[in-house]
């Protein structure tokens, strides 16, 4: 047997790897699959007070799709959803080509690029709101003073979406220039030699040539970007918005959660949960089915 084959074949039975699998199974069965067949037993139950349960069927998926509050939700997180992946992903692209670019500091470079993904959503909310604050903060300072753009997000509901959608993409930039730069690493140096050799210029270079190489890991990071800002953004809402002004920050998550905790209705808001899982689910299936057309997973 070559050693190729050895290194294959480590267990002599599949007993071993179930043993060593099991802790992860019960973990993962304790902590997110019953979880998730409690919510949806949870979703056909009316709860009452002092926990008395009432059977109602599917009427809390017919109140959830009739509800003009979570029709708003959902347009409100899909456009939160699409803004933010796009933007964060440009950006990103652009920043770790710049950074690859860079022959000097490039550590520094990376340093000051990734520092946010380290704050804590809290966090960085609290900076931006101090930031962006229409009182006092210095960059709606600078838009007023010089571009006589007043930027009062805790009034103009397109504004605040607007403010929320910036806090998330700067909070969440570095997690992408991470693996673009890594991935952007791993393209040879001859590569880049025939593109220049060709006369093509930096951004030539980057969308025609980078891209393509590197579209494996943008296909992932949409995926992941994606699933994130669905079930994300809630503390970003809950401590610059409220959800507001005129609910028009109210994303899915911070429906739910007014839903469950601040209007007891813990059945409507575990149909909430049901309706988002089997929504984001199919999205990702469309996504990867479409987005893996332009995948390049060959060699370089």
């Amino acid at each position: 047997m070559s050693d190729h084959a050895s290194r294959l074949q480590v267990f002599d039975s599949n007993w071993q790897a179930v043993l060593l699998l099991f802790p992860t199974l019960v973990l993962i069965s304790v902590f997110l699959y019953y979880p998730f067949l409690e919510t949806v037993q949870l979703s056909f139950y009316r709860i009452r007070v002092l926990g008395n349960e009432q059977w109602v069927g599917f009427d809390h998926y017919l109140d959830l799709f009739g509800s003009d509050t979570y029709r708003n939700s959902l347009v409100v997180t899909v456009i939160f959803t699409v803004a933010t992946v796009t933007v964060s992903l440009f950006f990103s692209l652009l920043l770790s080509f710049l950074v690859h670019e860079t022959r000097r500091f490039t550590n520094v470079y990376l340093i000051g690029l990734i520092w946010p993904y380290a704050l804590p959503l809290a966090v960085a909310a609290v900076v931006l709101d101090f930031l962006i604050n229409p009182q006092l903060g210095i960059v709606t300072f600078l838009l007023n003073s010089t571009l006589g753009i007043e930027f009062n997000w805790t009034t103009d509901g397109t504004a605040a979406l607007v403010a929320v959608i910036l806090a998330a993409v700067w909070q969440g930039l570095g997690y992408s220039i991470i693996f673009m730069t890594a991935a952007l690493g791993q393209i040879p140096e001859s590569v880049t030699d025939a593109a220049r050799l060709d006369g093509v210029g930096p951004l030539g270079r980057l969308f025609r040539v980078y891209v393509p190489l590197i579209s494996p890991i943008l296909v992932f990071l949409i995926v992941l970007q994606t699933i994130g800002a669905f079930f994300g953004g809630f503390a970003l809402v809950d401590l610059m918005t409220g959800g507001g002004p005129d609910e028009s920050t109210n994303v899915l998550m911070f429906n739910l959660y007014q839903d469950a905790f601040t209007n007891s209705r813990f059945g409507y808001a575990a149909a909430q949960s049901v309706v988002l899982f089997v929504f984001v689910a199919v999205l990702m299936y469309v996504q990867l089915k479409i987005t893996d057309r332009y995948a390049y997973y060959g060699g370089v």
